[in-house]
Formats: structure tokens, C-alpha cells, sequence
């Protein structure tokens, strides 16, 4: 058992059975009264997030969580497969736990995934990466009813918003975390 004096971002506590991810927290020492920790958790199954208060000194459960560098290999239906970088052993991951970070995974790209007692939670990809567009419409010169923005399909099939001027086969650089083009590459 650990206490509140342990408490970092990016720690993983065991509340009620479920795993919490620590996003921010702040140790608060009032006037008057007992100080206290203000903290703000992830689910890290879900991805619920609340706020929780521990009084200071309280006992809290910390959980091992092992980040560990993966290669993408590829996608086998209801899991995808990815390569342990130091070992060269291959794990199935769950289409659920991958979630949201399908739509960048490219063939031999490198992650981080999140084990706990050898389950995958969570995957952490870079914060940008580099795809080509597969589909766009053409842009038209004088079309300003969409704020000089179009709908383009990248090639993991994800549709992104580009301005204009993006064509067909042009390779652009995408936000992981909200989907945002971020520019062209070259």
C-alpha cells in the first residue's frame, strides 16, 4: 500500500477493481484543516474521467503498469498483432482496447503499450503521424460554404477534414489525438 504523497501523473491506481490513470493532481494545504489531494483520473478501460479528493496521508493502491515499445504488424480481424521490440514476441491485442488509435496504425509502426499483469490496456501512439491521402474531391476554387475545408480519406480509411488545395496521393501529417490536419509533408 502506498499513500497520497506517492500520487505523479501518469501513475495507475487500483480503485474498486478498475484501473485509474492519473492525469493531473494537486496537493492542497488550506488554512485551516487537514491538506488534502485534489486529483483528476482516466478509466483507463473506459475512459471515463473524474475527479477524486484523498486527504493527505490516505492509503491508496498503485498498480504496476509495464509502457513497453511495439511494432504494428497487422490487423487479423477482431485483434491486432503487434511485435515486442526487445524479444521479437507477438501479442494479440483486442480491437476494444486499441480503440480510437486504428484509424492511424500503419504496418510496421512503432507504439507503446501499456501491460498490467501481461494484459494490454492501453496503446500510446506518437502524437503525429504521416499518412496519404487515398480519396479527396476535387477542391473547387470558389467553394467557401465549408470554410475552405474538404473531406479526405486517408489510407487506413479514416476521414479527415484538409483545406483545399490537398490532392489525391499527397502525404499529410495528422494529430493522433483529435484527428486535425496538421500540414503537408513532403
Amino acid at each position: 500500500m502506498a499513500s497520497t504523497a506517492d500520487i505523479k501523473n501518469g501513475v495507475v491506481l487500483s480503485i474498486d477493481g478498475q484501473l485509474w490513470n492519473v492525469i493531473e493532481f494537486q496537493h492542497v494545504k488550506p488554512g485551516k484543516g487537514g491538506a488534502f489531494v485534489r486529483t483528476k483520473l482516466k478509466n483507463v478501460v473506459s475512459g471515463k474521467t473524474v475527479d477524486r479528493t484523498y486527504n493527505a496521508g490516505a492509503k491508496i493502491e498503485i498498480e504496476n503498469v509495464d509502457r513497453r515499445d511495439f511494432t504494428y504488424l497487422y490487423n487479423d480481424g477482431d485483434s491486432f498483432v503487434f511485435m515486442d521490440v526487445a524479444d521479437y514476441d507477438q501479442i494479440n491485442v483486442p480491437a476494444a482496447v486499441v480503440g480510437d488509435a486504428k484509424n492511424f496504425l500503419l504496418e510496421n509502426q512503432q507504439v507503446q503499450i501499456a501491460m498490467n499483469n501481461g494484459n494490454p490496456l492501453y496503446i500510446e501512439l506518437p502524437a503525429s503521424v504521416v499518412l496519404e491521402i487515398t480519396y479527396t474531391e476535387p477542391g473547387l476554387q470558389g467553394d467557401r460554404s465549408s470554410a475552405g475545408t474538404k473531406a479526405a480519406t486517408v489510407e487506413t480509411g479514416y476521414e479527415i477534414q484538409v483545406p483545399l488545395f490537398v490532392e489525391q496521393g499527397t502525404k499529410v501529417k495528422v494529430d493522433t489525438r483529435t484527428g486535425d490536419y496538421l500540414g503537408r509533408v513532403n
